[in-house]
């Protein structure tokens, strides 16, 4: 039996690395990543990387430098992407230009869909009836793909963290 994969969603890196497991707080967490991407257990979708590294800071550096996989758009990803759109006529709200909404979304599917991988988002299903806005969990469960958050992920990973005072440079004991 194959060994699970996960495709991650932009924000999950993004976020994670801005706010609570910043490099300055939890080095390890980025350390892990990159083993998990070494084990091709975790990837990104082409355009996720570029949508992250389009901006040119610590993370575009770190992710630059790291052994995540980058899985390019091919063939069997694009047909994969026409069934999210034959599917379900609402699937192409996912991408809404009026807000700058990610293009890489409908992507991001597509390859998890390809891969019969774990779709990895921060981003939470749209519970609304009769609505056009549409988020990647809502396609994922229509189009069967297992999806979690990434607090979800960390913990079936069974990633542990663990905590110390680092010392402070310059300070000698």
């Amino acid at each position: 039996m194959q060994a699970k994969k996960y495709c991650l969603d932009a924000n999950v890196l993004i976020q994670a690395w801005q706010k609570y497991y910043s490099p300055k707080i939890c080095p390890d967490y980025w350390g892990v990543l990159d083993d998990l991407g070494m084990k091709d257990i975790i990837f990104l979708p082409q355009m996720v990387y570029e949508e992250i590294t389009r901006t040119d800071d610590d993370l575009t550096k770190w992710l630059k430098s790291s052994n995540i996989p980058k899985y390019k758009i091919d063939e069997p990803v694009t047909e994969c992407l026409k069934k999210i759109y034959e599917k379900d006529p609402v699937h192409k709200f996912l991408v809404d230009n009026t807000k700058q909404r990610s293009l890489a979304d409908p992507w991001v599917v597509a390859h998890a869909l390809k891969e019969g991988a774990v779709l990895i988002t921060k981003e939470e299903k749209v519970t609304a009836i009769n609505t056009t806005r549409i988020k990647i969990p809502n396609v994922c469960e229509n189009m069967g793909v297992p999806w979690m958050n990434d607090f979800q992920f960390i913990e079936e990973l069974n990633i542990q963290f663990s905590c110390r005072i680092a010392k402070s440079p310059g300070h000698h004991p």
